[in-house]
């Protein structure tokens, strides 16, 4: 007992002591024993979140709500991370780091299983189709009811009926739950990045701190690549999955219904993220930096890092034991310094703008990716993290391995991530070319006099053909005629009778088909991929080399910000920049990147107890125009800020290299004056000598 309790107080007493309480642990293996722990949670908490954002459309389908919603669920993770990331960062540099992070962990854990939990607590899913299941496809009934013209109202539109048991069945009360969830995956996910990655620049050397940092990196990105391949296979897996019979089920995971088992992925990743928690809790909470020789001795990270003059003195260092009430004094004075600085405020301003970018443009790919090309879910996901997130990964990590092979200084850094991003940039306005037409169905975006030219008027799924049948414009159950035309719902298409069952339903006698009016239509919307399938590998090339190029200043990036602030400050640096750009681009930039999608909706689904749902068909020209313009907007300021940005880092290098050069002639000037002194009495000495030689030999 009194062995265990003196080992723990000589952990708690910083780094000198970490040694005697792991007499027989090196520094050496223990900091790769963390590198281990630290790129396996990297790869936890990068596997659920991407898992989020590939499952985004069905999240969409399964609760009936907007694009702007699930912006709102995207952004909740960040807000879980504004609530205590500026003391985690703060506090959590002057504790246990490894501990901390462990305790993330397992919170990010639990809020993955909560968003999980509404499947096991809602109804099964209902979608809204005219095509049953029935045994004896004669009874059948027809597509086409007729009614009295006097039964409609003036805009011919069926007067809603909620649906039964619809006082019991809140959606709200259902996604609420995935939106908490998220919150509490947040918290958890706080202490991971800037106590681990200062944590490693603490106790690494200089010239291995870049590589450190790169493959943590590179793994949080090989993260990823398993959270889309897991919403790949997932989105193929219809959502109530072992509750139905698949027989009965109509749809086809193409179709702009379905709705995929988005809650067995949090399950897995859930599981994932309680493992990585383990071993943070062997962990030391603080190790001996290589290559020191005593207190007098510099640091490399104190050679290395730009000398702010104004900045305090560190009081409280992770070796002393320290009151709460000391360190909250110290926090205020400390964060004035950290914004006094102006290279770390330019850079702050540049990385928000360019997240808002970044966060925007890959929350809503895959969506993009399935719209505009017309894709499955399960394809959209696959190629996600099969092509792009891979190209990433390389780019990461080359990129850390040319900053350490380059050995770039800080102004190295900024010119090659700044170089980067421009030529990614410049490529990617290349997307804007790559463009497919939109899908042709009637009524929507082709008027039914008209089937050869595009038009987007909402109010024309009613005309001659159909004005027998007693139909609701509200409803989404797409068919594809014979002339290669989808049509909104059989009732629309005019179609009088139905014959089979499930998918082989085919429903004859449509009236608003071909010119006789006696054509068939099956269910589903009709392909129509040529144009789509001949760009397709174009967008997927190009979207592989602009990833790569900039995300090679990913890394020299990042250390740009850990070397533009002095040592002390370098924990919070860290955690206030995660802050600002959590705050002002993960919160935001999904939500009005998901309003500007939404105006481009053509057709709203409708929900079973009454209102508006998800959008089921958008206008693919402005869909391209709004998430690629922008994209790149937000880009182009970002460039513009840089340039007083070079501007100031030059200006405080050079009057950093003046102060260096003042104080070498300083110091040397007194060195001088005493060698000129001890010259001067050498000759005084020399010359008496000479003297009393002379008068010997006389």
């Amino acid at each position: 007992m009194e062995v265990g309790a003196e080992q723990g107080r000589a952990q708690g007493n910083g780094r000198s002591a970490a040694a005697a309480g792991k007499p027989h642990s090196s520094p050496c293996n223990s900091l790769k024993m963390f590198l281990v722990a630290l790129s396996f949670a990297y790869f936890a908490k990068a596997l659920s979140g991407s898992y989020m954002k590939s499952t985004i459309t069905q999240l969409e389908r399964r609760f009936d709500i907007p694009s702007y919603l699930i912006g709102v669920i995207d952004g909740s993770f960040e807000v879980g991370n504004l609530l205590v990331i500026a003391f985690v960062s703060y506090f959590g540099a002057k504790l246990h780091r490894p501990k901390i992070i462990a305790v993330g962990c397992v919170l990010m854990s639990i809020g993955t299983f909560i968003i999980a939990l509404p499947h096991f607590i809602i109804g099964r899913y209902q979608y809204e189709t005219s095509v049953r299941w029935v045994a004896n496809s004669t009874l059948n009934p027809s597509p086409c009811p007729v009614g009295s013209p006097a039964d409609l109202p003036q805009d011919r539109k069926l007067p809603h009926m909620p649906a039964t048991g619809c006082e019991g069945d809140s959606n709200l009360s259902m996604w609420i739950y995935v939106l908490l969830g998220n919150v509490l995956r947040g918290i958890g996910e706080t202490p991971v990045q800037p106590l681990g990655i200062s944590y490693i620049d603490d106790f690494a050397s200089e010239e291995n701190a870049a590589l450190y940092v790169g493959c943590v990196q590179t793994i949080s990105v090989v993260g990823p690549v398993f959270g889309y391949l897991l919403g790949s296979l997932c989105a193929k897996i219809y959502v109530d999955i072992g509750f139905v019979k698949m027989e009965t089920i109509t749809i086809t995971p193409s179709d702009a219904r379905w709705v995929g088992a988005w809650w067995l992925g949090y399950l897995i990743a859930g599981f994932i993220t309680l493992l990585s928690a383990i071993p943070f809790w062997f962990l030391p909470r603080s190790l001996d930096i290589p290559g020191s020789q005593g207190s007098e001795k510099c640091t490399p990270e104190e050679t290395s890092f730009i000398k702010d003059p104004h900045s305090v003195k560190h009081k409280y260092p992770t070796d002393q034991n320290t009151t709460f009430i000391e360190m909250a004094k110290d926090f205020i004075p400390t964060l004035r310094t950290l914004l006094g600085n102006p290279v770390y405020l330019i850079y702050l301003c540049v990385s928000i703008i360019q997240l808002n970018s970044l966060i925007g443009m890959v929350t809503y790919k895959p969506k993009y990716i399935e719209q505009h090309f017309r894709q499955s879910a399960s394809k959209a996901n696959f190629l996600m993290g099969v092509i792009n997130i891979p190209a990433v990964a390389l780019g990461m990590f080359s990129g850390g391995l040319l900053m350490k092979r380059l050995k770039l200084n800080i102004m190295g850094a900024a010119r090659f991530a700044f170089s980067t991003s421009l030529i990614g940039y410049i490529l990617s306005l290349f997307f804007f070319a790559m463009s497919c037409e939109n899908a042709k169905v009637a009524g929507v975006t082709l008027p039914y006099n008209s089937l050869d030219s595009i038009s987007y008027d909402k109010h024309s799924v009613f005309t001659a053909c159909n004005s027998d049948c007693f139909c609701s414009a509200s409803d989404w159950d797409p068919v594809c005629g014979e002339n290669g035309i989808t049509y909104v719902s059989p009732c629309l298409a005019g179609c009088a009778n139905s014959s089979g069952s499930g998918k082989n339903t085919v429903f004859s006698s449509c009236s608003c088909i071909g010119v006789a009016g006696n054509f068939t239509a099956s269910t589903g919307q009709c392909p129509e991929k040529d144009d789509c399938d001949r760009m397709f590998p174009y967008f997927l090339a190009l979207s592989v080399v602009t990833s790569f190029i900039i995300s090679l200043g990913g890394t020299p990036g990042y250390m740009f910000l850990i070397r533009c602030i002095s040592p002390q400050l370098k924990s919070l640096a860290l955690g206030f920049h995660a802050l600002a750009t959590r705050t002002l681009a993960g919160i935001p930039a999904p939500i009005y990147f998901g309003a500007i999608i939404d105006t481009t909706c053509l057709k709203w689904g409708q929900k079973r107890c009454g209102g508006i749902g998800a959008c089921r068909i958008y206008n693919t020209t402005a869909y391209r125009i709004a998430y690629l313009g922008l994209t790149l907007s937000l880009r182009t300021a970002s460039f513009i800020i840089c340039i007083p940005g070079f501007i100031l880092l030059s200006q405080q290098l050079r009057k950093e290299e003046r102060n260096a050069i003042h104080g070498v002639l300083a110091n040397g000037g007194t060195e001088l004056e005493e060698e000129f002194v001890i010259s001067n009495s050498d000759q005084s000495q020399q010359t008496a000598d000479n003297t009393t030689d002379r008068e010997t030999r006389l």
